[in-house]
């Protein structure tokens, strides 16, 4: 019996009852109760609670139980943990859902609503492989059953929860299954229209909530709980914006713009673009099941501004409910809207370039903390109102200390990044900046005229290329780097180090907060998600970026992960247009080659900076290594490097007529009498007084002399009595090399082959 034919024979039972209240006055009259919402949980051992020491406590239904009596009184609603361990959905699977006590339990509960969560153990070798093609239709034959005892009932199936690289048949075929089960339960809902729960993406961020690779602790049964609270009842917490939103802040000029958010379900969002108290463009959308929005700009608007954006969310219609949710409610929801009509307004909106600057210390190195301190103030108080900065600090700095337990719970939680807002340049704003991100704007203000430049600045100090990928492409593409990154050799010493000195307290087992499964700002994928994802898509104009100091141990995995940053960034950060075969060009990179310290490793790591900058498609390379300190890998002369990733950036993205490359080798061939000539590119002015070592047959280096001819170098020395084959120069971890052309721009260490 549904809950409507419930409701009103409720209703017609009182009414009798009235009559009889009036022919027998001294009858007592009672309201009859409400009969429950009936919430069945359908699924495996994630649904059970497998792996808690409080299941009766800690269980996500029971969690769920608990929220909806505190937000809706209780004996409104009453959930039903139906969940079984290692249960499959395939029905030939090695434990079917359906040939468990708890199915025909759950069809006894005739429940007005049920969510299913199931799939994890279809990826196991003895169900997936031979009974893959059973899926759709053993999920929906499954689905139809919970329908023929209430016919009415609305059905809710979810994404899985994540596997993680620590499960044991992680790469034998489980990473790969689950992702194919994940599009197969996607199909599931649009096949059968209902909606769709998203257990994935809330939890994917969160390995330490996993301690054996596949059950959630308490922790995470409470984020469960929230996740399926939300899509029960669309309370999503009220009209939200990504955190870059909010005053001052800079949107991407001559572009798509798409504002996103969040904001209740079955909500009518409208937003308003103005400027000077004139609507400059007007858009309608409404809030999906899952509470995202979404609304474009119908014009690339030019550089300018300041705009004003207001954004208005009101409770959609419930008559119109049926044009955007799935038709299956027992009772009416607009009674369970927790908000009502909202408005932001956000002030001071420019459209201008917006650049991510990002990297470790030597791209977070403050203004107040160079030497060229005193010209960047008297920059920025000339460029106030029009270069926009947004510091994004982390909150736990990684020097040698050891954190105490709300740094280390902050961490877990991604709540490591100090989000401080837009802020319009001034001598009290920048001394706190990156040295480096904000001459790289001053320039760019300075080169073009009335755009306002936005710069986004989230780098972290010692921090390794690996923290800033993301989580599914490292598990596809490097998942040997996510095992255990503080014990394994991928991890530079001195970064695992640092990280085991900051999360001591976590690792001790006699301390209250021990989680051996701790996250610090270096490994894998924690920045990405602490301070990158939390970006959401915003429009960039690029990317500059100097890191590598903490991962100079290893070149060959560096070239590696470079790779991977860059194609997990531009997949992150790329945006399709209106129409479909219009795409974004990919986001351009400028990074910073390695500056000059006595470190073995150095040179060559510099090599092959070079080289991926040559390979790598839009990609630019800064060179520093006339910059650097003999005792200091904190170099304090940082503002030419800004002013030189700045002409890349002009020459490259803005195409302006200037040369922005130091001297770059196109060709070594052999001379006469065993010289070797070397042709550059950036050659004009060319100059040198040292640096450069030749090598014979037996590949040992000496020092060559040279003669500069115009845009060649012809090289010999007299240890090399053979053909010389193989040219380097600034070949030391800390070198006095001097090459550079007539615009003062050197040029990188190399090693080339002769030919």
């Amino acid at each position: 019996m549904t809950n409507r034919i419930q409701r009103f024979l409720t209703a017609g039972l009182l009414v009798a009852a009235a009559v009889v209240a009036v022919a027998a006055p001294a009858a007592k009259k009672q309201k009859a109760p409400a009969a429950p919402l009936r919430v069945a949980c359908v699924g495996n051992s994630v649904t059970y609670g497998y792996g808690l020491s409080h299941r009766e406590r800690d269980a996500y239904p029971v969690r769920l139980q608990e929220m909806l009596d505190e937000h809706y009184g209780a004996g409104r609603f009453e959930v039903g943990n139906f969940g079984h361990s290692g249960a499959t959905l395939l029905y030939k699977g090695h434990r079917p859902y359906i040939k468990v006590p708890e199915f025909h339990q759950a069809l006894d509960f005739k429940a007005d609503w049920v969510v299913i969560h199931l799939g994890l153990n279809d990826t196991d070798p003895r169900n997936w492989p031979d009974w893959k093609e059973e899926f759709i239709p053993n999920y929906r034959a499954l689905i139809d059953s919970f329908l023929v005892v209430n016919p009415q009932a609305r059905i809710l199936i979810c994404r899985m929860t994540p596997i993680f690289d620590r499960h044991n048949r992680f790469q034998s075929g489980t990473r790969d299954w689950h992702a194919q089960i994940q599009t197969a339960i996607e199909q599931v809902s649009q096949g059968a229209n209902v909606q769709l729960i998203d257990l994935y993406e809330p939890l994917h961020s969160r390995p330490d909530l996993f301690p054996d690779a596949l059950h959630p602790n308490p922790e995470g049964a409470m984020i469960l709980a929230k996740t399926v609270y939300a899509a029960l009842t669309g309370d999503y917490g009220g009209l939200r914006l990504p955190r870059l939103y909010g005053n001052g802040m800079v949107l991407q000029r001559d572009e798509h713009i798409e504002f996103k958010g969040t904001a209740d379900a079955r909500q009518q969002i409208r937003i308003v673009l103005s400027k000077d108290g004139k609507t400059v463009e007007e858009h309608g959308a409404f809030s999906r099941a899952d509470g995202t929005w979404s609304a474009e700009l119908s014009q690339h608007m030019p550089a300018g501004g300041p705009y004003t954006l207001t954004l208005t969310s009101t409770p959609l219609n419930p008559r119109d409910y049926h044009l955007y949710y799935p038709t299956r409610y027992p009772m009416e929801l607009s009674n369970l809207a927790k908000h009502a009509t909202q408005t932001l307004t956000i002030d001071s909106v420019y459209f201008g370039d917006v650049w991510l600057a990002s990297g470790q210390s030597n791209m977070e190195l403050r203004v107040d903390e160079c030497n060229t301190q005193e010209a960047d103030l008297a920059d920025a108080a000339r460029l106030a109102g029009r270069l926009h900065l947004y510091n994004i600090p982390a909150r736990a700095r990684t020097d040698a200390v050891e954190w105490d337990d709300e740094a280390l719970a902050y961490t877990n939680r991604l709540q490591n990044a100090d989000w401080q807002g837009w802020k319009s340049a001034s001598p009290e704003v920048v001394k706190r900046f990156s040295t480096v991100a904000f001459n790289f704007g001053r320039v760019l203000c300075d080169s073009l005229a009335d755009v306002p430049i936005g710069i986004i600045c989230n780098a972290v100090g010692g921090s390794t290329t690996e923290s800033w990928i993301d989580r599914t492409t490292m598990e596809w593409e490097f998942p040997n780097i996510l095992r255990d990154w503080r014990n394994n050799d991928y991890g530079q010493p001195w970064a695992r180090g640092r990280m085991t000195q900051n999360i001591a307290r976590a690792l001790n087992k006699e301390n209250a907060s021990y989680n051996p499964l701790q996250r610090h700002p270096y490994d894998p994928c924690c920045l990405y998600e602490t301070a990158i994802q939390p970006l959401e898509h915003y429009p960039l104009k690029g990317v500059i970026w100097y890191q590598g100091e903490s991962n100079a141990h290893n070149l060959e995995a560096h070239e590696r992960l470079f790779r991977l940053l860059e194609q997990s960034w531009r997949k992150e950060f790329a945006r399709t247009w209106r129409c479909e075969f219009q795409k974004k060009p990919e986001l351009p990179f400028y990074f910073v080659q390695l500056s000059s310290l006595p470190r073995p490793s150095w040179p060559a790591f510099r090599d092959s900076q070079r080289r991926l900058a040559e390979e790598l498609p839009l990609t630019w390379m800064a060179v520093s290594s006339d910059l650097g300190e003999e005792n200091d890998v904190h170099y304090r002369t940082k503002r030419p490097v800004g002013e030189r990733l700045a002409l890349q950036a002009l020459c490259h993205t803005y195409g302006k007529d200037i040369e922005s490359e130091g001297p770059t080798v196109r060709t070594a061939v052999l001379g006469q009498k065993n010289t070797a000539v070397l042709t550059f590119d950036h050659a004009d002015g060319l100059a040198a007084t040292r640096g450069f070592e030749l090598a014979g047959a037996d590949g040992i280096f000496y020092p060559a002399s040279f003669e500069i001819q115009g845009n060649q170098i012809l090289l010999s020395a007299p240890e090399v009595t053979s053909m010389p084959r193989a040219v380097r120069y600034g070949w030391s971890g800390y070198t006095n090399a001097d090459l550079h052309n007539g615009a003062g721009l050197p040029a990188s260490t190399f090693l080339v082959k002769i030919r």
